[in-house]
């Protein structure tokens, strides 16, 4: 488990702006270490709010996007052109601007798809997909993906692991299929715990007042089954990206000055 590190920007503005120079960094410095990198995106406002900054950015050029592997961290299981699926706000956001390879973004499975309402074999489809990616390097069924990132919710969860919900709790499968979230729509596939910790770098991002209460629980020791955001670390950086706002209830010592 690796320590978090808090990084504090002023607004949720100036917090997208930075994360996404910092995903430009990270993404150029891995495709010249290994010749490709790959990315785990999140949804909601944070998620879609870098995604906007990184397409607003003009060192998005200095990406290769043919070598780039795009997974999801979760995403509604509602049909493929519902635009409340993290997949289609993503394109909007940032996708379509971009020349990405159609062939290495790694869609999660969709309710009007060859699945069906089977949300369940749609998680292990997506979870095959993540093995089929992964090499003998990665040490694991998942691919050890360059950044993860995650958006915190108000209830401290993260993709869609929800507090106190069996999909918390999963051990040994790297994707499953929710049902009955507490936030609608109720049925949804996402990444595990275990999938999540495969990642070299673990980004939580949390912007707003409403994020306060999360961030402090999350960072002040809770355990993962009550708050999910608190068990979700990388294998060499945990990184919490926040604003003034979502920061307000930590403890000033947590994290330098500077960085707000």
């Amino acid at each position: 488990m690796t320590t978090p590190q808090v990084v504090v920007h002023r607004d949720k503005e100036l917090m997208a702006q930075a994360a996404a120079a910092r995903l430009i960094t990270k993404i150029v410095d891995a495709q010249a270490a290994r010749g490709s990198a790959s990315v785990v995106l999140t949804g909601g406002r944070n998620g879609n709010g870098l995604l906007a900054a990184l397409a607003a950015a003009p060192a998005r050029d200095a990406i290769d996007w043919s070598r780039i592997d795009l997974w999801w961290g979760d995403e509604r299981y509602v049909p493929a052109d519902d635009p409340e699926r993290n997949h289609v706000q993503a394109r909007e956001a940032l996708l379509d601007s971009v020349p990405v390879d159609p062939a290495r973004v790694h869609v999660m499975p969709a309710s009007d798809g060859p699945h069906g309402a089977d949300v369940d074999a749609a998680a292990a489809s997506y979870a095959a997909e993540l093995a089929r990616a992964a090499t003998p390097e990665d040490h694991g069924p998942v691919p050890r993906f360059d950044v993860l990132m995650l958006g915190v919710g108000p209830d401290t969860h993260v993709a869609s692991l929800f507090p106190e919900h069996p999909a918390s709790r999963e051990t040994e499968r790297t994707v499953v299929g929710v049902h009955g979230a507490p936030k609608p729509p109720p049925t949804r596939v996402s990444l595990t715990l275990p999938a999540i910790r495969a990642a070299r770098e673990v980004w939580l991002l949390a912007a707003g007042e409403d994020k306060a209460g999360a961030v402090s629980i999350a960072l002040g020791g809770a355990g993962g089954v009550q708050a999910p955001a608190a068990e979700a670390y990388g294998r060499s950086r945990t990184l919490w990206l926040l604003d003034r706002a979502a920061a307000a209830k930590l403890p000033s010592g947590l994290y330098p000055p500077a960085s707000a």
